[in-house]
């Protein structure tokens, strides 16, 4: 799976990680990819400062220079349609009128490196439409996650249903599907009028939560109270408050009220008490994102965030619409406003952000996973502050 040029500038997300390791609806990119092809991808052909990008369940990065001569290549930004065929015959691969991927016959020769940012098709080879769709932009992630999320969930749901627990509630006919060892306290209600409700192994639901599909809560997730509708989340994500049409990719906290909407949480974030942020400009205009004097209009009108991974906000911080934050970032101070567009490793209040420091960060990361029982190895330390090097050194 390769990132292309488009993928490499996908900030604040692409800094930390191969995009195909971003969620898109139920799965990731790279989970998507694999359930269309019936095998696991090998790895990412990705941006060379993440050549140490370690994560559980993910490969690892490739070396561009060495690879296969016959192996299929494929754009972490293709999107293959849930009921689409995958054939092993060679071809050039393309969705929606543009070169995805290609797969090589033995003997074809790797590609140069520099394919990978603008493929292009290999002459001589058959073409093959693949049913699918393209993402542009990282807002592209949270504009069409909701109806992506629920189509994943109705092509996927079974018959089977689990009863309820004693004291919850029902309204709708959309399915609902627990994993195993899930645990539902008495007065939950479960929305799924709009779409369908899966909990995966272990996740916890706390009494007094409101649940409005379709939505998707990862292993060992905890959905501490409030009204959450459209959410995604990956493994260990733990929301309370109000939550509306927000992606979190895993390993991330908003534990405490306030109100999240149409946003995209990296991993490792963790959300401080009464953080809050805008998705509706009082305008109701288009929301426009990006840093000072190029700023792009998304067309969106109901956009909130992008958070990067490993960010911090302290208690109260205010995220205006179209907000983007750099990965590694630690904000706070409720009495002024926040940046809408924040550099990585921003640490301070306001506008008044300084430089996180590299072994502060680091150390800091560390901990951060080791309480959720990821041990922060030398691999782990050296991917992170490869990162650091990558948008704060010389």
């Amino acid at each position: 799976m390769f990132d292309d040029d488009i993928a490499n500038r996908w900030a604040p997300f692409s800094l930390t990680r191969p995009c195909g390791e971003l969620m898109f609806g139920r799965w990731t990119l790279r989970e998507r990819l694999e359930r269309f092809a019936g095998a696991p991808v090998a790895g990412h052909v990705t941006r060379p400062w993440l050549s140490r990008y370690v994560e559980a369940g993910a490969p690892a990065s490739l070396d561009p220079g060495r690879l296969p001569d016959a192996a299929t290549y494929w754009s972490s930004r293709a999107v293959p349609a849930l009921d689409a065929a995958w054939r092993r015959s060679p071809a050039n691969l393309w969705v929606a009128g543009q070169l995805a991927g290609i797969r090589l016959a033995p003997g074809a020769g790797p590609r140069r490196p520099d394919w990978f940012g603008a493929p292009r098709p290999e002459p001589g080879l058959a073409d093959r439409t693949v049913p699918g769709e393209w993402l542009v932009h990282p807002w592209d992630l949270v504009s069409a996650g909701s109806a992506r999320l629920a189509a994943d969930l109705v092509a996927t749901m079974g018959s089977d249903e689990p009863e309820l627990p004693e004291g919850c509630w029902r309204l709708g006919d959309e399915a609902i599907r627990f994993g195993d060892d899930v645990r539902v306290e008495p007065g939950v209600l479960f929305d799924v009028r709009e779409g369908p409700i899966e909990l995966g192994p272990g996740v916890e639901v706390r009494s007094g939560a409101r649940l409005a599909g379709p939505l998707y809560a990862g292993p060992r997730s905890r959905l501490l109270g409030g009204a959450i509708s459209g959410f995604c989340g990956g493994p260990f994500s733990f929301v309370r408050g109000e939550v509306q049409s927000v992606t979190t990719c895993g390993y991330s906290n908003k534990a405490h009220e306030g109100y999240f909407g149409h946003a995209y949480v990296g991993r490792w974030v963790n959300l401080g008490a009464g953080t809050t942020n805008s998705d509706l400009k009082n305008t109701y205009g288009s929301v426009r994102v990006g840093p000072p004097g190029a700023r792009v209009d998304t067309g969106l009108t109901k956009f909130g965030c992008l958070v990067g991974d490993h960010v911090r906000t302290g208690i109260g911080a205010r995220l205006d619409t179209g907000t983007v934050i750099g990965a590694g970032s630690s904000l706070h101070g409720a009495e002024a406003g926040l940046p809408k567009w924040i550099q990585p490793f921003a640490w301070g209040s306001g506008g008044a952000l300084e430089r996180c420091r590299r072994e502060a960060f680091i150390d800091t990361a560390g901990r951060a996973v080791a309480r959720r029982g990821v041990e922060p190895h030398e691999q782990f330390r050296g991917w992170v502050g490869d990162v650091w090097d990558e948008a704060c050194g010389p």
